[in-house]
């Protein structure tokens, strides 16, 4: 039988708060940039920690949460998830992928070397989680499974911003090597790879990328 709460911690805002709560979060997001020039200074565990409580409080099919965070910051550990990747990505950029999409990443000048996944202190590789259950250790099918982990990276993604902290998102295809790099069941996918720690002083982004949408492309009010 279900069960139901009172709904806690809900604020109202006046309006007035509301759009500039609203307004100051937009501009801090509007800030994000994906990096892949980083400084070599550790980030402590416990602001790591925080982000993935944050990305864990993500809606999911069935309450589910059928992720599972892996945090490497061991050196060799790092090395190790560089050397399978880039031969991942050499394979890409050497015939595995269309012309249109080379021609789509062009400006953004990216290939197949990946030294930010060796040099950023924080490497966290996402695994989505075909079964699983709102408790550890069911065994249940989880439902909505990509939409439920792309949210709740989104959550993560938000909340290394909001700590001060540079990203990058890194999907190489295909990503099992993953599984054994961080040692998980092969019942997990791989669904991506988050890199994250300061930017080096000389770090650069794309001007390409900061080339975004307006509102008006972006929306349609019915």
């Amino acid at each position: 039988m279900e069960k139901r709460v009172p709904l806690e911690n809900y604020v109202q805002y006046p309006e007035a708060e509301m759009r500039d709560r609203v307004s100051r979060f937009t501009q801090n997001l509007l800030r994000r940039r994906t990096v892949r020039d980083y400084s070599d200074k550790p980030v402590e565990r416990a602001v790591i920690e925080q982000a993935i409580i944050a990305a864990g409080s993500a809606p999911s099919g069935a309450n589910h949460q059928p992720w599972h965070f892996v945090v490497l910051t061991d050196a060799d550990k790092r090395r190790a998830l560089r050397e399978a990747a880039e031969a991942e990505e050499r394979a890409f950029y050497d015939g595995k992928a269309p012309q249109e999409w080379l021609d789509a990443l062009a400006p953004l000048g990216t290939d197949a070397s990946k030294p930010f996944l060796e040099h950023a202190p924080v490497l966290i590789a996402v695994f989505a989680q075909k079964r699983g259950g709102e408790e550890i250790g069911q065994d249940k099918k989880n439902y909505y499974i990509h939409e439920s982990v792309g949210i709740a990276c989104g959550f993560l993604l938000a909340a290394l911003h909001e700590a001060g902290l540079v990203t990058l998102t890194h999907t190489p295809n295909p990503m099992r090597f993953l599984n054994e790099v961080c040692e998980r069941p092969a019942g997990e996918k791989p669904y991506m790879l988050i890199v994250g720690g300061y930017p080096a002083e000389d770090a650069t982004v794309p001007e390409h990328a900061l080339v975004k949408k307006r509102l008006d492309e972006i929306t349609t009010w019915l």
